[in-house]
């Protein structure tokens, strides 16, 4: 049996908790701050040549119909209140709700025929490209980003290759699945809440880390041939990445949204971490892809993000009336997603960073053509959309199409396996070669059925 048909088990994940990073106290090491740095590295022509991948993730499943792929000579109940509009590209079209997005369209690539998409609300298959419901080795599929860390490691010694700007949701599978068989010690780096205080010193010198990180070493050294659990592996991944970012002020200064100049903060806009997060599904944060652009740029090679609630069923009030309209929710959210969205591929070319760091924002499935009684769009997995950015790929252009309603894909399917190939192929790795090792010791390869990288974008 080859390496590429290795036997499967069913899934055993990992359950060990992701520790805290050291809690030694407020940063108070000074040096440069980031954008100082930068300038230096850009004036003495010294640049970062690290390839990237920010992967946003729309919870909830977005609808397709509604945003990239409009059938205005549907049937009404198919088709619905929108327009589409011309882009800058000559015969694409796209919602009107999405100006800022349609002007930059050269920019971006449309995939409208993404299949195989699995029917539940589950993230798992946006974030690894892997069917849950298939077999599973033991531990489960690792993320995309855990993958990633584990073939290239850090770019930036100060800065972790794996980075989750993710909220977490109230609903468990809307969450990121972890490292699954790499293990905890290939878990993110969870910039978001109480992790971020713990990159802090108060009171302690560099040098006086230093002896601390000894001490802690000989005490380790002590215990290592007790372990056979893998925690103080990990627990030595997670300690050599915490004195990383306490001796940097580099990964500090890039969660601080406060060093952005205003007009570019505002450029991406802002929203509120509440919002959302009572009805199971990640808040409306625009300023998440601000700062995941700045991630990249201080050297991680993932960011992963999720953003807003995009599961609109629709809803009666007692009165027997739609109130909670999906087309009533699309005017609320797809301006600020038009915003953020157009901003980050605009700043990523400014700052030229396009060919090097790639986009990707997708659902975990596409919305039914039909229009039900609720007001609303169902689950739809027989088809799906995706906008993909940078990377160095042939931009400005649709990939696929589907038939007259939106239902099934017309021409040229994609797979996420071929998705997820791209992105390999993007950050420099060959999905058809490199394998990681499960626990059973079996070589796995990163996507599945031998996908290959989308030949038009490459």
């Amino acid at each position: 049996m080859s390496a590429r048909t290795a036997s499967l088990v069913p899934p055993a994940p990992h359950l060990i908790p992701r520790r805290g990073f050291l809690r030694i106290g407020a940063l108070g090491l000074g040096g440069l701050t980031l954008p100082n740095l930068l300038r230096a590295e850009a004036a003495a022509g010294v640049r970062s040549p690290h390839k990237s991948v920010i992967l946003i993730y729309l919870v909830g499943g977005p609808p397709h119909q509604d945003m990239f792929d409009l059938k205005p000579n549907a049937p009404k109940e198919v088709a619905g209140p929108w327009k589409p509009i011309p882009t800058n590209v000559n015969g694409i079209q796209i919602c009107e709700a999405l100006p800022h997005l349609a002007k930059i369209m050269d920019k971006l690539v449309v995939v409208r025929s993404l299949v195989g998409n699995q029917a539940d609300h589950d993230a798992i298959q946006v974030y690894n490209g892997f069917d849950p419901k298939k077999p599973t080795p033991a531990g489960g599929w690792p993320q995309f980003g855990s993958a990633v860390a584990k073939l290239q490691g850090p770019a930036d010694p100060a800065v972790p290759p794996f980075v989750s700007l993710c909220y977490t949701c109230t609903h468990g599978p809307y969450n990121e699945p972890g490292p699954g068989f790499l293990g905890p010690a290939l878990t993110p780096f969870r910039a978001m809440g109480p992790t971020r205080d713990d990159m802090i010193l108060r009171g302690v010198t560099v040098n006086q880390l230093a002896d601390r990180k000894s001490l802690l070493k000989k005490f380790d050294d002590m215990r290592r041939d007790r372990d056979s659990s893998g925690d103080l592996k990990a627990m030595d991944s997670f300690t050599e990445q915490a004195f990383g970012l306490l001796t940097s002020s580099r990964m500090a200064e890039a969660l601080d949204l406060s060093k952005e100049p205003l007009r570019v903060v505002e450029r991406y806009g802002t929203g509120d971490p509440k919002v959302f997060m009572d009805a199971n599904g990640a808040p409306r944060v625009p300023q998440s892809l601000l700062m995941a652009r700045r991630l990249i740029e201080a050297g991680a090679r993932v960011v992963t993000l999720n953003y807003s609630k995009w599961d609109w069923h629709g809803g009666m009030n007692a009165e027997g009336r739609a109130n909670n309209s999906i087309f009533l929710r699309e005017q609320e959210d797809f301006p600020p997603f038009d915003k953020c969205v157009s901003a980050l591929v605009e700043d990523l070319h400014d700052r030229g960073l396009d060919k090097d760091c790639t986009v990707i924002v997708m659902g975990e499935f596409g919305r039914t053509p039909k229009i039900s009684a609720q007001v609303g769009r169902d689950h739809w997995p027989a088809v799906n959309c995706a906008l993909m950015a940078g990377g160095g790929m042939k931009t400005g252009q649709v990939i696929g199409s589907t038939d007259r309603i939106a239902g099934e894909a017309a021409s040229r399917p994609v797979t996420f396996g071929e998705l997820f190939a791209t992105l390999y192929h993007n950050l420099g790795i060959d999905a058809d070669k490199a394998t990681l090792a499960d626990l059973t010791g079996r070589p796995q390869y990163l996507v599945e059925g031998s996908a290959q990288p989308i030949k038009e974008l490459v």
